[in-house]
């Protein structure tokens, strides 16, 4: 049975214990991060969906002007 590593942080090649090798400030800057990385995937997922929504409206919207313009166009020629 192999040991497993639970709460081991690499940098530069070199692993550490967050628990016994780190000392405070350094696993605060560490939380830090991870707080960082988390809001920042949270923020694309959140722009993925604000983007696609854009691109939805912004395609109903032209459409919704070129079937106003084909029923204007219908008209001028009756």
């Amino acid at each position: 049975m192999t040991e497993q590593k639970t709460n081991v942080i690499t940098i530069d090649g070199k692993e550490f214990d967050f628990e016994k090798d780190l000392n405070k400030d350094q696993q605060y800057f560490i939380n830090q991060i991870r707080s960082c990385q988390t809001k920042s995937a949270n923020i694309k997922f959140e722009l993925d969906q604000v983007s696609a929504s854009q691109e939805y409206f912004t395609n109903r919207l032209i459409a919704s002007i070129k079937s106003e313009e084909g029923v204007s166009e219908e008209a001028k020629a009756n």
